[in-house]
């Protein structure tokens, strides 16, 4: 009793909300539908309900927990990565965000005018179209529209030209000067016993906190705008066919970040590897007898066993990539499978145009890529968070003493920074 009363919840919450959308189950309605619009409309939300709440609740318990240890505070840095970004991008930031919000609405334009070229143009009747003072025949109608929809493209690939040169000004500039503030601290003999694990530091390591700054802001508006936009223009179509979109979406929610944290415990153990490695290379430089120019006998096999290590680590971070991005095109390969079926029907049953269908199947091909990305920013946030405190941990090791002094090293870095 209890069993079939649970069962009876979800059924019936399913025949009212597919009877809201106009798509109400009768006698004639195919015995596959019912099973589809129970994922679509019942339990792919539930799901998202509770992955959010539980998100929520994730996000306040950590929160809640007492601080650990104190923030470290490093001359030229702020403590946190996201204060960082906002320090050395602010000036950026509201060309770079009107640009994101700009590229969303001639999105849209470029999402409907395929459906109106269907079914306006070529699927319909009524020619001459009068248009206040113009008149237009079918063929210069179609023409119209079709050169409307290349400007819309070609002025959404323009804006996102303009995001992503900007985005990479922008990651440059944080880079440059990040990896001069770092030779400043170098310069003043930061990195104490580890100042050898420096060099790589600056030459590969710093790389992705530049780049995260450049998107840190810009990324979750233009991508999350992309998501929504895309969505949104679904549910106009139809609002099954807008939650079939998001069906497996739960199921990515949680498969992707997980398979994303393996590849970053990798990634970080490479880069902790190199700088190892670096370290070790450094400090043989300083060895007697290479300054001879003879190769030294001691630390060979600490050298060799550093690069078996390193290319273990890779092939396990390949086969890592590689397996998540095959899961991923997996999942979003499915999504097509509800369009399919359900749209197809509707068209059949006449309940949805031949055009809209065609327009949500178009815009499915560009309904992933952001999700992607904004799945890969969640995942990089604390990837470079944690490079971030490892930064500021080895800068905040204690000094040596340097000729020249600090006071002469930071003259010349300013110098350096004024010059370039």
């Amino acid at each position: 009793m209890d069993a079939t009363f649970l069962f009876q919840i979800p059924h019936d919450l399913m025949h009212a909300v597919a009877h809201a959308v106009g798509h109400g189950i009768t006698a004639d309605t195919p015995g596959w539908v019912h099973p589809v619009f129970h994922l679509t409309l019942v339990w792919a939300p539930i799901a998202l309900a509770a992955l959010a709440l539980w998100r929520l609740v994730s996000a306040l318990r950590a929160r809640g927990r007492p601080a650990g240890a104190a923030p470290l505070s490093v001359p030229g840095f702020e403590p946190g990565v996201y204060a960082f970004v906002l320090r050395w991008t602010r000036a950026e930031l509201p060309l770079l965000l009107g640009l994101s919000l700009a590229a969303l609405p001639v999105l849209y334009a470029a999402l409907e005018l395929p459906k109106l070229i269907v079914n306006r143009a070529i699927d319909a009747e009524g020619f001459p179209l009068n248009a206040g003072p113009w008149s237009f025949d079918q063929l210069e109608f179609l023409f119209l529209l079709c050169a409307l929809y290349l400007l819309a493209v070609m002025t959404s690939g323009a804006l996102k030209f303009a995001i992503n040169v900007a985005k990479g000004r922008v990651g440059e500039r944080v880079l440059r000067r990040l990896r001069l503030t770092i030779y400043r601290r170098w310069r003043a003999g930061a990195g104490g016993p580890r100042r050898g694990e420096t060099i790589p530091l600056i030459a590969q390591e710093v790389e992705p906190i530049g780049g995260f700054a450049a998107e840190a802001i810009v990324l979750p508006v233009f991508q999350g705008g992309t998501f929504l936009t895309i969505l949104a223009f679904m549910f106009m179509q139809d609002p099954v066919l807008g939650a079939a979109a998001v069906s497996l979406l739960p199921v990515q929610l949680v498969v992707i970040p997980r398979l994303q944290r393996r590849v970053n415990r990798l990634a970080r153990a490479r880069v902790a590897e190199m700088r190892t490695l670096g370290g070790e290379l450094a400090g043989q430089s300083l060895r007697p007898e290479a300054r001879l120019g003879l190769a030294p006998r001691e630390g060979l096999a600490d050298v060799c066993g550093g690069f078996r290590r390193i290319e273990s680590i890779r092939r396990n971070l390949q086969r890592e990539k590689f397996f998540m991005k095959s899961v991923s095109n997996f999942l979003a390969s499915l999504t097509p499978f509800f369009f399919y079926a359900i749209g197809g029907w509707l068209v059949i049953e006449g309940r949805l145009t031949l055009g809209a269908l065609v327009a949500v199947l178009a815009a499915y091909k560009d309904f992933s890529a952001p999700l992607r990305e904004l799945l890969r920013h969640y995942q990089a946030v604390e990837d470079v968070r944690v490079r971030y405190q490892e930064l500021l941990a080895h800068l905040d090791l204690p000094e040596v003493s340097r000729d020249p002094p600090a006071s002469h090293a930071r003259d010349e870095v300013n110098t350096m920074e004024a010059a370039s």
